[in-house]
């Protein structure tokens, strides 16, 4: 079974193949193909799928491939997106107890670079980013966080998967200096967007990206990257599915924990929670093993605020711009600037 270069070489066959584990000797007879999501840098549709004998299989998946677009094309490379996405769900998904949508297939060339990941059709919307998380909805995000990190907290066996990208490598210069280029861009298209004090922040973390992107202490895991509202979808007893696993690296965990809490929550009802936030993360982290204290644990949630800034100055300028994507990238940006000042970020990184 092949990844696919376009929606248009998806067919019966390659769903029957695709769905083998599922269905044994049935087939897929049809399949239809419609949009699915405003995704940055793979195309998402979800499939109609009809079979012999009747109702063998899923009635509907998801399907996310190469992205038509060259500028979310581009980004996806550099990022190195289709191969992280297709290595999580093939070595990582079945080892942890994170709730993922099932993963029926995935497959990336890394000569064609043609990607396709076919996807259980997860029940339910995402929460929305531009409105943010309720308290509630932050409880059951922190739970599978914490189902993210803790069963692979300081695992050397992360060392040993060379696919999984961590940020303090040799590419810390490159990002630091893809930052520092695109900068200008990136106000130059959201300025009028922000507050004159995330403005003023930005001017004084660009020119200590590197420093932010090398100097990285804790302990590390394996991390989602962009563990955001668009991206969980509330479920029944209590639990999330986390989608897009995009971006999945080898990092300290509170980089995900901050970049959570900074972008999908409102200022101030992040103000009021983020502490007890920290403190549920902690309590959930001893369930996997994991001893740390709150405030080793909030010393790192502060350090790590500006994760986000880099994303959006980052995201938005490489990816096909939309309406709702720059509306997403502005509020995260102003999210994530009140975040840091509120934390006073920059002065750990001093």
């Amino acid at each position: 079974m092949i990844a696919l270069r376009s929606v248009e070489e998806l067919t019966p066959d390659w769903c029957s193949a695709a769905l083998a584990r599922r269905i044994g000797p049935a087939r897929v007879r049809t399949v239809a193909a419609s949009p699915l999501g405003t995704g940055q840098m793979a195309d998402t549709y979800r499939l109609r799928l009809g079979y012999e004998p009747p109702a063998a299989g899923p009635a509907s998946c998801v399907v996310k491939l190469t992205a038509t677009a060259p500028a979310s094309r581009t980004a996806a490379q550099v990022m190195r997106a289709y191969e992280v996405e297709t290595r999580f769900y093939q070595q990582l998904a079945p080892r942890l107890p994170v709730r993922t949508p099932y993963c029926h297939a995935a497959r990336y060339d890394a000569r064609t670079r043609a990607f396709t990941v076919l996807l259980e059709d997860v029940a339910g919307r995402a929460v929305d980013q531009v409105r943010g998380c309720t308290a509630t909805e932050v409880d059951r995000a922190v739970d599978e966080l914490a189902a993210l990190h803790g069963p692979m907290w300081a695992s050397p066996a992360l060392s040993s998967l060379a696919w999984l990208p961590r940020h303090d490598g040799p590419g810390a210069a490159w990002m630091a200096s893809l930052v520092r280029r695109v900068h200008p861009r990136f106000l130059r298209r959201f300025g009028a967007r922000l507050r004159p004090e995330v403005i003023d922040l930005l001017g004084g973390f660009v020119p200590r990206v590197e420093r932010y992107l090398r100097d990285r202490p804790g302990p590390r895991t394996v991390v989602h990257g962009d563990f955001r509202a668009d991206n969980l979808v509330p479920g029944g007893r209590g639990r999330m599915t986390v989608l897009d696993w995009q971006t999945a690296a080898h990092e300290p965990p509170a980089t995900d924990l901050a970049y959570f809490l900074g972008a999908s929550v409102e200022v101030e009802r992040r103000r009021d929670l983020e502490r007890s936030a920290v403190r549920r993360y902690v309590a959930a982290l001893t369930g996997y093993g994991v001893s740390l204290s709150v405030d080793d644990c909030w010393r790192d949630y502060r350090r790590y605020a500006f994760g986000g800034l880099v994303m959006a100055i980052v995201g938005s300028t490489l990816v096909t711009p939309t309406e709702r994507g720059d509306d997403m990238f502005a509020t995260m940006t102003n999210r994530h600037g009140a975040h840091a000042i509120d934390l006073d970020s920059i002065s750990l990184l001093r």
